[in-house]
């Protein structure tokens, strides 16, 4: 959904196909947006949408342990606690708005790639012809299958279920360990006070208990949850009446190739590993930002289809990375005294004010650096939303990415840039901005004369000494200049 709204904003033609039959989603399912994710979603005017149904908590997690992120230089120096749920209803509200067409109750059943397009069969027996299919379709990908892409990684080490049911018991709520692993109850209603979790009385329990055998293929029912819960804490409390059950595992693997020719991948097509941390939807969103104008730029012929080629340059590293912190953290929650021992160390030296930095710069997304050359600390970052002073008023940089367009902003003398060829493309504003410049992590950092700000929020190209000039950056990632 987040990749049809940005091909949407771009005015280009785009299609979800969906199997299931409407946005209704039985039970919460995952749970929560990090920082980076709700910055993406402010950068498009949408992130007020889910902050109201939220909970906020200042906080991010790795292998248990809370990193708090309050003193970040960020808007959203903070977790919201919502669930998919509602995340998947009002991003599907903001895509309606967009009237981007869905194509329910089907799916893609295969589909033959040529010089100019892709022919794709549903499974009503109906085809679409389209300049590009992108595969949003989940770690089983069909398409990713189909397109003959390869799916390296790691097997799983450890299997767990998840659910919503009903229980004549009363558990002890929160986070447990016993010699099989973690398992844990909390009711699906809370509130966040004072950044602790407040359970509401009533309402489905949601479980998490770690199975005591790996490796099976059969979908999850009541039985085997019942069986889990008795080997791991001698009583299934009861249970009954399921909303859902579900298994994961630490599976860990990724698509040796984000692209092939012209079928693409994003989100867990691309990349699959344990929940810890809760980055899989933070990294599928920011896949399908990253990858949404340069798709629309090249159906566009705004620009050539080399652009695609950095998608996968710019990606790849960060899922690769997300997987890599995912592994540690499975590793540190096993149930062995070793491994408490390893995690204690761990937990102490994350207490430190640099580590927890760093890990929850990580973590919450705050931290992404792809590779455009050397230069300023800003080159290839995320852009800081900053109070703007401009001759239109008070501005947010946020605010002036709304339409998902490229735009240079000018900080030194007003009038000091002509970008004519490429105004077609391309936002000029002259602004002052009189604060500090500050990087979660990376701390105060030298304030530009300009930056050229991409539709995803990362910078392209900053005014200083010693950068790739201003029209290359132009051309590079908007296309060859037009005549005036």
């Amino acid at each position: 959904m987040m990749l049809a709204g940005e091909l949407a904003l771009a005015k280009i033609d785009v299609a979800i196909v969906e199997r299931r039959p409407s946005q209704n989603l039985a039970g919460s399912r995952a749970g929560g947006l990090h920082s980076r994710t709700i910055e993406v979603l402010d950068q498009r005017g949408i992130a007020d949408r889910f902050l109201s149904e939220g909970q906020v908590a200042q906080s991010a997690g790795f292998a248990g342990v809370s990193l708090h992120i309050s003193d970040f230089p960020t808007r959203h120096n903070y977790t919201l606690g919502l669930w998919q749920n509602h995340i998947e209803r009002i991003l599907a509200g903001w895509v309606g708005e967009l009237a981007v067409p869905i194509y329910r109750e089907r799916e893609v059943t295969g589909f033959a790639q040529d010089d100019s397009g892709v022919d794709v069969a549903l499974s009503d027996g109906q085809s679409l012809r389209a300049e590009y299919l992108v595969g949003c379709d989940g770690g089983r990908s069909l398409i990713r299958k189909a397109a003959g892409i390869e799916f390296p990684g790691w097997d799983p080490t450890t299997s767990s279920l998840i659910a919503e049911v009903e229980m004549t018991g009363e558990p002890e709520l929160g986070i447990h360990r016993t010699a099989l692993g973690i398992h844990s109850f909390g009711k699906v209603n809370y509130e966040i006070r004072d950044g602790k979790v407040v359970y509401l009385d009533g309402g489905p329990t949601r479980v998490m208990v770690t199975e005591a055998q790996v490796g099976h293929t059969t979908e999850p029912t009541l039985r085997d949850l019942s069986e889990a819960l008795i080997a791991a804490c001698g009583t299934d409390y009861g249970i009954h009446s399921p909303t859902w059950i579900s298994r994961f595992t630490d599976m860990t693997r990724q698509a040796a190739a984000y692209r092939d020719r012209r079928v693409l991948l994003a989100g867990d097509a691309a990349h699959v590993h344990a929940p810890d941390g809760g980055q899989g939807l933070q990294t599928g969103v920011q896949d399908a930002v990253n990858l949404g104008w340069k798709l629309a730029q090249v159906v566009r012929r705004t620009s050539p289809e080399s652009l695609l080629e950095s998608y996968h340059a710019e990606r790849h590293p960060v899922a690769a990375r997300v997987l890599h912190h995912t592994m540690a953290s499975v590793a540190l929650r096993r149930p062995d005294e070793r491994t408490k021992a390893l995690r204690d160390a761990m937990s102490g030296l994350l207490g430190m004010d640099e580590p927890r930095k760093r890990f929850a710069a990580m973590l919450s997304g705050l931290d992404i650096h792809y590779e455009l050359g050397e230069g300023h600390p800003l080159l290839g970052r995320r852009m800081p939303d900053l109070d703007l002073v401009t001759s239109d008023g008070p501005l947010r940089v946020f605010s002036l990415l709304r339409d998902a367009r490229p735009l240079l902003l000018n900080l030194g003398v007003p009038g000091g840039f002509d970008i004519a060829p490429w105004a077609d493309r391309v936002r000029l504003i002259d602004a002052k901005y009189p604060g500090k410049w500050e990087l979660p992590a990376l701390g105060a950092i030298p304030a530009p004369t300009a930056v050229l700000i991409r539709p995803d929020g990362y910078v392209a190209w900053v005014g200083a000494p010693g950068q790739l000039s201003l029209a290359d950056a132009l051309s590079t990632w908007f296309g060859p200049p037009a005549a005036v």
